[in-house]
């Protein structure tokens, strides 16, 4: 019997590059690694609204004539 310990590693995806340059290859990707995020979209335009000042200056405002 082989070590149980063994099947709870994970590993990192391919690489391209070196250094700073170092990045994952995409085709070495799938969606098992994670990379599709169909609702990263939704979730930006949902964290920006969040952050979003509540009084917004209007026309007028704050402006030096």
């Amino acid at each position: 019997m082989s070590d149980p310990l063994d099947k709870a590693t994970s590993k990192a995806p391919a690489t391209l590059g070196e250094g700073c340059l170092s990045r994952y290859d995409p085709d070495a990707l799938d969606a098992e690694d994670g990379t599709d995020f169909p609702d990263a979209a939704r979730l930006w335009e949902q964290l920006q609204e969040e952050s979003e000042p509540h009084d917004k200056p209007g026309p007028g405002k704050h402006n030096a004539d």
